[in-house]
């Protein structure tokens, strides 16, 4: 190393270690405070650490992914309590003043109050935690020695509670915190040294042997109780020999409410059961007897049935002088002012029944199928102990009379979202209209419609350009409409009973209409489903599509643009044309789906989609082979049908961290083949054939894409693969040739690449920044591929050389949680791009630029 480039070293150190020594957390505290600098849990074999780690009452400050104390040192460098202070106490009296000279004027009044009351929380705010800068940060955490000694205490109630009987826990906190400093060396001292002025907490765990279960035993003296007790013994959640623990006895006690509860017994509580350990026989172990407690009066606990039902679906109506009206269907009494709703339709619903037993379960399924239904703002089912002469006279058993108050939400309810996008250096306005119909045809259906229109700014794909690199910017037109009918049950030809009813059982028709104009071509997208919904639980739901109809049209596609889709299959073996023929496509799929998270993404929990369709399998009694294609005039070709099928899986796994951290990984996979090969006929204009050929050929829309702002974020949507296969622009001037520049070829990243097999996965890590503001840290990878042999070289999936060609992007995401809507903010940058020519690390030619970092605006989280 030279003389002048060790100097620049040399003063380079000196100016980091004089900011770091300017910035360190130990200027902020006073004579006898220290800094909590680490905390250690030792000892721990059989116990969870990381359970343990969550009861130390003091942790020191996080450094990941901020410097916390760094950013708080920084806001209380221009922090002044004083001047704020100050300034509080003159708006209080600044608005003081103008409530007193508003006099009488309540109005006035009013407004002046909640301008002070603005005024002076955001100035109390500043004053309890700091300004913006210093609530962004966090402030250093000063060592309390009596929050070591509570941790301890937690610490060893926790291990008593799952079996460690003999457990001890210690905890030291006179060690000094070893530092390391690689500045020291420039003062020829050693890099470590001992910070007296940090402390490491070091809890020690003793944890012993652990008490295992040798005996369960039952202590019940009312035998209704005790006969059903002992038969849900195999669903026990305690078992002989599992190791003593607090946590599922709590468990058990809950099991065996519910149970009772759902077997009549209304009145039970938890309180009556008691769980009693004995550890006095053999070493190691626990002798548990649960006990259920007699009810204060009486000698058994009472066993309640259902008497009546009382169903109001008019609640919180009140019509003075007029008596409800009521219909009985099945022994239940339906009760409005007016008879809105089908009965047959809300009996299907009800699973609390005259005659039954009092059930828990019973009643909260009723209250969720209700719910279901969309036709209710709430619904709520109470019940009425039977008293009087009208009791039984036996005194174990009881009567109850149910009530279901159900409010009904509006007959009407309309949304509508009007916006704009700024795509191509164009703005394009958009609206989209909805309107929903509750109850349409009196049987709790719901039917909505829906209208979108939206101008686009695109690139064109074609017409005169002064320079070859670039493209004219045009608006594109896109209008669509939908149609949907909603009905609560299955439509099937035989007679649907109540059981069926637990699954919330749905049938859907939907019909929709998409329009597309382009300068290029115009096209035209219909298609109709038929659906049955259900679900197995709250978080697992299935769609079955007996029936799935797609009629697509290119009403219009100019010369110049058919043109360069015919080069672009000939030079590249782009399949893009396929997507501008006319198709129908019927089809058949399934859809099973389970989400155990909820629409914030704040559980620890799962994620899995799987699909699976099959289409155009009849195509063979109503379509001979050839097909002939018209290369001059598309629009009159007759409808094409391929047969195909297509499977994908998407699987998310959700990991709480903390409060608001959370760590999230995705794997995604997905194939799509036809199942016979096509054969297709292409003629010119005067009916010569120009093109012959045999491929296995499916749906361009059935086709697999990677890339976009739930994918790989750092590159386009649709527009990554595939395999390690490049893309080429054409030469506008001679659409024969491929585009150069400086002797260069000029890669096009704007094309769209289907591929047959997908491949992907993301991992990220969610934490919090400042209020609603979330931040995320994420790497994507994946791509897509040809199963069949493929004209574009790379493209084909190979199995010894697929792994080298996953395209991997890294970045950071802002995301703007306003509990009822998320924003999302995530800016992606290529790190290995498996389709670039040379050198396949883009990362080494970082930019902004949008062939290099993509920024993706959405709502929602990504997965």
């Amino acid at each position: 190393m030279s003389g002048k480039n060790f100097t620049r070293l040399a003063l380079g150190s000196l100016l980091v270690a004089g900011g770091v020594s300017g910035c360190s957390p130990l200027r902020l505290l006073t004579p006898g405070q220290r800094l909590l600098s680490r905390v250690k849990v030792e000892g721990t074999e059989k116990a969870d650490a990381e359970r343990l780690q969550t009861l130390v009452q003091q942790k020191p400050n996080s450094t990941f992914p901020l410097p916390k104390v760094a950013i708080y040192q920084l806001g209380r460098s221009f922090y002044n309590a004083e001047r704020i202070q100050r300034k509080l106490q003159e708006d209080r009296t600044h608005y003081d003043q103008l409530i007193k000279a508003a006099g009488t004027d309540s109005a006035e009044v009013g407004k002046l109050l909640t301008k002070r009351e603005r005024h002076t929380r955001r100035h109390q705010l500043a004053l309890d935690k700091g300004n913006a800068v210093m609530r962004l940060g966090e402030p250093p955490v000063i060592y309390d020695s009596s929050l070591t000694a509570t941790s301890v205490d937690q610490l060893g109630i926790y291990l008593k509670s799952k079996g460690f009987f003999r457990s001890s826990v210690s905890a030291t906190d006179t060690v000094p915190t070893r530092m390391f400093s690689p500045l020291r060396i420039f003062t020829l001292r050693s890099p470590f040294h001992a910070d007296s002025q940090r402390v490491t907490v070091t809890y020690r765990i003793h944890e012993g042997p652990a008490f295992h279960y040798s005996q369960l035993d039952y202590d019940i003296a009312d035998t209704a109780i005790s006969r059903r007790v002992l038969l849900s013994q195999p669903q026990s959640l305690l078992r002989v020999g599992d190791q003593y623990d607090e946590e599922q006895i709590g468990a058990e006690r809950s099991r065996l409410e519910n149970l009772l509860k759902n077997q009549g017994f209304y009145d039970f509580r938890q309180q009556y059961i008691t769980l009693e350990a004995d550890t006095s026989f053999a070493p190691t172990t626990v002798r548990l007897r649960t006990m259920v407690a007699k009810p204060t009066r009486g000698e058994q606990h009472r066993l309640y049935t259902v008497r009546q039902v009382n169903v109001v679906t008019d609640a919180g109506l009140v019509r003075f002088g007029q008596q409800r009206d009521t219909i009985i269907r099945d022994s239940v009494y339906y009760l409005a002012y007016k008879h809105k709703f089908n009965t047959k339709a809300l009996d299907l619903k009800l699973a609390v029944r005259p005659g039954d037993a009092y059930s828990l379960s019973n009643t909260q399924l009723t209250q969720r199928q209700l719910s279901g239904l969309d036709m209710f703002r709430f619904s709520t089912v109470t019940y009425r102990r039977v008293r009087g002469p009208e009791a039984p006279a036996d005194s174990a058993r009881g009567l109850l009379d149910a009530t279901v108050n159900a409010s009904p939400a509006k007959k009407f309810q309309e949304t509508s979202e009007f916006g704009a996008t700024s795509v191509a250096e164009r703005i394009g306005p958009f609206g989209n209209v909805r309107l929903k119909v509750r109850n349409v045809f009196g049987g709790a259906e719901i039917l909505e419609f829906g209208l979108r229109a939206g101008f686009e700014g695109q690139y064109s794909l074609t017409g005169p350009i002064e320079d070859v690199t670039d493209r004219q910017s045009v608006l594109t037109t896109q209008l669509g409409a939908n149609v949907n009918l909603v009905l609560p049950q299955f439509l099937v030809p035989w007679r649907a009973n109540r059981f069926l009813s637990q699954y919330n059982p749905r049938t859907r028709f939907n019909a929709t209409y998409t329009y597309v104009y382009r300068p290029e071509y115009t096209r035209t997208n219909a298609e109709g489903t038929f659906d049955y919904i259900w679900q197995r639980s709250a978080f697992h739901q299935f769609v079955l599509t007996p029936v799935d109809v797609s009629i697509i049209r290119t009403a219009d596609v100019n010369e110049q643009f058919a043109t360069i889709l015919q080069n672009l299959l000939i030079q590249q073996g782009s399949p893009l044309y396929r997507s501008f023929d006319n198709l129908f496509i019927p089809s058949f799929n399934a859809t099973s789906l389970y989400n155990s998270n909820d629409f914030n993404q704040t559980r620890d929990g799962y994620y899995l989609r799987l699909f699976g369709e099959l289409g155009g399998l009849t195509r063979s009694l109503y379509q001979k082979q050839p097909l002939i294609n018209n290369q001059d005039n598309p629009k009159a070709n007759r409808l094409k049908t391929y047969d195909f099928a297509k499977f994908t899986a998407d699987y998310r796994r959700y990991y709480k961290l903390g409060p608001n951290s959370y760590f999230v990984y995705r794997l995604a996979a997905g194939a799509a083949t036809a199942l016979t090969s096509t054969r297709i006929v292409t003629r010119d204009e005067g009916g010569a054939t120009v093109g012959d050929e045999t491929a296995y050929l499916i749906p361009y829309d059935k086709y697999l894409f990677a890339g976009g702002s739930s994918s790989v974020r750092a590159w386009k949507p649709r527009r990554l693969g595939p395999g390690s296969s490049t893309q080429y622009k054409l030469d506008p001037k001679d659409p024969t040739k491929f585009l150069e520049v400086n002797g260069q070829r000029v890669r096009d990243y704007n094309l769209e690449q289907p591929g047959e097999l997908l491949l992907e996965g993301n991992v990220e890590y969610r934490f919090p920044l400042y209020s609603f503001i979330r931040g995320a840290l994420f790497t994507d990878f994946g791509n897509v591929w040809a199963i069949r042999q493929d004209p574009r070289p790379g493209a084909q999936f190979r199995f010894n050389e697929f792994y080298q060609q996953f395209a991997v992007g890294s970045g950071i995401g802002f995301r703007f949680d306003f509990t009822f809507l998320i924003l999302r903010l995530d800016v992606a940058t290529k790190v290995y791009d498996p389709t670039a020519p040379g050198s396949k690390w883009a990362i080494r030619k970082f930019s902004l630029a949008e062939d290099q970092t993509a920024f993706n605006l959405g709502i929602g989280y990504p997965f």
